[in-house]
């Protein structure tokens, strides 16, 4: 496994992948973000992550590694792959369309556990009302995320519908 950091406009991201995909993508609160030289199987990642914050990528293209998380989990993070960039779903919804129409608050759960953040979107998933809940890097950052997609929508003095 192999590591690599990405300085973007939302923080420091350690990224760690090896030839059979991208296994993490997390926000850390090193500062200064390291700098260090970028392994071959992680190099297209950091380009994609840089394009997505500059707003020239509406969609990943990379290899994901979720090799050892629970079968619910990856169902839930396959779901989210679908979600179209500037869009939203609903916990529920994932809960719908992977079977398991009770399990709202295991989809909760599994998007906590994302561990491939940005790329897997679980910040595209909201509340059924249309509010912002449960965002492992809070509700802020998520709000930010859902704005640089969508900003029509989501913009500071915009509307979640």
């Amino acid at each position: 496994m192999e590591s690599a950091y990405y300085l973007s406009p939302f923080g420091c991201f350690e990224i760690k992948g090896s030839w059979l995909g991208i296994r993490s993508v997390k926000m850390v609160s090193t500062s200064p973000c390291p700098v260090g030289p970028i392994p071959d199987a992680l190099k297209n990642c950091m380009i994609q992550l840089d394009e997505y914050f500059k707003g020239e990528r509406a969609n990943f293209d990379l290899q994901l590694d979720f090799s050892g998380a629970p079968d619910f989990n990856q169902a839930v993070w396959q779901a989210l792959l679908e979600v179209p960039f500037g869009h939203t779903t609903t916990y529920s919804q994932i809960a719908d369309k992977i079977g398991h129409p009770t399990a709202v608050r295991a989809v909760g759960l599994a998007n906590r556990n994302n561990p491939i953040a940005i790329i897997v979107p679980c910040h595209r998933c909201i509340a059924k009302n249309g509010e912002l809940q449960g965002y492992f890097y809070g509700l802020d950052m998520k709000r930010r995320l859902l704005e640089l997609e969508n900003p029509m929508s989501f913009a500071r003095q915009g509307s979640l519908f």
